[in-house]
C-alpha cells in the first residue's frame, strides 16, 4: 500500500511537471510559426458570419509571392491567383478568366501569411479554458492597458497538443464573428500557380 501510495505521488508530481499554463502554450506557438520558412508555403481558412447573411469563407494558400484564394458563398464561386505581377480572376459560375496587371498599391501579402497568427494573443490576458487529448482550448481577455478600440474584447483560441499549431481562432467584432482555422505548412508551387490548362473550356478575358 505504501509503495502504492508513493507511486501516485511520483505520478502526479511528473504531470504536473508537465503542465503548461496558457502563456507558455501560445509562446511555444509564437516560436513554431517564427521557425516556419514562408517560401515553403502556408495556408489557412477564414471564415466570416454576419447576422442574416450566414457565412463567408475564404481558402488562402500562399508560397513566396505566389497567392491563391478561393472563395464560394451561394451563388458565388470564384478563385484568384496572383504572382505578385500578374492575377488571374476564375468565376467559377460564368467559367470566365479575367487576367489583369496586380495593383501594387492594393496588393497585400499578408493575405496569405502566417505572421498573421503570430502574436495574435498580444495585448490580451490568457487563460486556459480547458482542454482534451487534442487541444488546449484558451481564452483571451483584452488587458486593462490595451487601447486598440478595434480589438475585440475576447478571443478563442485552440492549440493542438504536440505540434503547438493554432487550429482555430474566433472573435466577434460588431456583430461580426471573425474565425482562421486549419493553419497549414507546406504548399506545392502547383497550388499556387495558375495552370490555363486546367481550364481549357473557359472563357479568357485579358485586360493586362
Amino acid at each position: 500500500m505504501k509503495k502504492f501510495i508513493i507511486s501516485a505521488l511520483f505520478l502526479a508530481l511528473s504531470l504536473t511537471a508537465f503542465a503548461q499554463t496558457a502563456t507558455e502554450i501560445v509562446e511555444r506557438m509564437d516560436k513554431k510559426i517564427s521557425a516556419f520558412d514562408e517560401k515553403d508555403g502556408v495556408g489557412f481558412v477564414m471564415e466570416m458570419t454576419i447576422p442574416i447573411l450566414g457565412t463567408f469563407s475564404a481558402k488562402t494558400e500562399s508560397r513566396g509571392d505566389k497567392l491563391r484564394m478561393e472563395m464560394q458563398k451561394g451563388d458565388v464561386h470564384s478563385i484568384n491567383w496572383s504572382d505578385g505581377t500578374t492575377q488571374w480572376d476564375y468565376d467559377v459560375i460564368k467559367n470566365e478568366i479575367v487576367i489583369t496587371n496586380v495593383d501594387k498599391k492594393k496588393d497585400s501579402k499578408t493575405e496569405g501569411d502566417a505572421e498573421l497568427f503570430k502574436g495574435i494573443c498580444d495585448g490580451y490576458d490568457v487563460s486556459l479554458d480547458k482542454e482534451t487529448d487534442k487541444f488546449w482550448f484558451i481564452k483571451c481577455k483584452k488587458s486593462k492597458n490595451n487601447m486598440e478600440k478595434d480589438d475585440p474584447k475576447t478571443m478563442d483560441l485552440i492549440v493542438e497538443k504536440g505540434t503547438y499549431n493554432p487550429k482555430s481562432l474566433s472573435a466577434k467584432l460588431k456583430g461580426i464573428t471573425i474565425t482562421m482555422r486549419d493553419l497549414a505548412y507546406g504548399i506545392p508551387e502547383s497550388r499556387v500557380t495558375f495552370n490555363p490548362a486546367d481550364y481549357p473550356t473557359a472563357i479568357i478575358v485579358d485586360k493586362r
